[in-house]
């Protein structure tokens, strides 16, 4: 049962990894030589689909949220000693790391971006806007997806010991 429930959420929590880390080197990256007005609109319309629930998207990142859970309710009994470590390890860094600061801060700058409106903004509002989103939001995605990919890397080092 640890096994299944560990392959479900490891599957899931890699899946959520592979998005954090392509935003971190591709999406925003991408997006950063556009101008401010492009760049925000750009955000919110990317922002816009995730925050309409798209399936896909729901399934990876509820998914990996709840199956790393229950995995640990299930495993913390199951396992011992270093599995156990890894399991708890792998858990807390993925809650914690993950999908907390993604509530915490994520989100709301996200929330922020799509209150804007863009079209009647000035210049030097765009540019304060932008100024309070980008730096922050690249920084605490950076962090998501090194906790990500730290996580995964215990997971998996925990399945292949199981």
């Amino acid at each position: 049962m640890t096994s299944i429930a560990l392959m479900i959420a490891l599957f899931l929590s890699a899946l959520t990894a592979g998005f954090l880390v392509a935003f971190a080197v591709v999406v925003m990256p991408g997006l950063k030589p556009l101008d401010d007005a492009s760049y925000l609109r750009a955000f919110q319309l990317m922002d816009g689909v995730i925050q309409n629930r798209q399936p896909l998207f729901m399934l990876m990142w509820v998914g990996s949220l709840l199956a790393t859970l229950a995995v640990v309710v299930v495993g913390v009994g199951a396992l011992s000693g270093l599995d156990r470590i890894l399991l708890l390890g792998a858990g807390a860094l993925y809650l914690g790391g993950v999908h907390l600061p993604t509530v915490t801060i994520n989100i709301p700058l996200n929330n922020q971006v799509q209150r804007l409106r863009i079209h009647e903004l000035e210049p030097g509002a765009l540019r304060e806007a932008r100024a309070a989103f980008e730096t922050r939001w690249n920084r605490w995605n950076a962090i998501r997806t090194v906790v990500a990919a730290v996580s995964v890397m215990l997971m998996l080092l925990l399945l292949v010991r199981l």
